[in-house]
């Protein structure tokens, strides 16, 4: 049984509990949609001041959407386009302030201002990205970028 987690710790803890968490989730499943379907709903239920949080899965050289939390979204991403696209194309995590400022930027949420796109690596290959959207400009910081790249991570290790 699962129960909401208030979180009241330092950021940085709060991030090693969110962590520890998902670990909890994926130990024993081998489903990929299952653990990115639950990854993406932890986080959902983990990140404030958010309006999207999801995958996107890197297949025939595009990213196509995966499991997410939020408004319908963009089915297909090109590679190197947007923030999503350009992540996967640098395998780089981007952490845009103000994604009306970034060239190109992909509005699939007109209530976005500022994302945040980890790539998902599994033995030096891209296979996907984790896509998070704020309504807030600048809502992710070093430590967000830290506690998630660590996140996804750990994900990877059982897509």
């Amino acid at each position: 049984m699962f129960n909401v987690e208030m979180y009241q710790e330092k950021k940085e803890k709060n991030y090693e509990l969110v962590q520890k968490q998902l670990s909890a989730l994926i130990e024993d499943e081998t489903n990929r949609i299952a653990n990115l379907s639950n990854a993406a709903a932890l986080l959902n239920q983990f990140l404030d001041e958010i309006n999207w949080v999801g995958f996107y899965l890197y297949e025939e050289n595009q990213l196509i959407l995966g499991p997410f939390q939020g408004l319908p979204a963009c089915v297909r991403i090109p590679m190197g386009r947007g923030v999503c696209g350009t992540s996967a194309a640098t395998k780089k995590t981007l952490r845009i302030e103000d994604v009306h400022q970034f060239p190109g930027h992909i509005a699939c949420d007109a209530a976005s201002r500022s994302e945040i796109v980890i790539p998902l690596m599994q033995n030096g290959k891209l296979i996907g990205v984790l896509d998070i959207d704020s309504p807030i400009t600048n809502r992710f910081d070093e430590i967000d970028q830290y506690g998630l790249e660590k996140f996804a991570e750990i994900l990877s290790k059982s897509l």
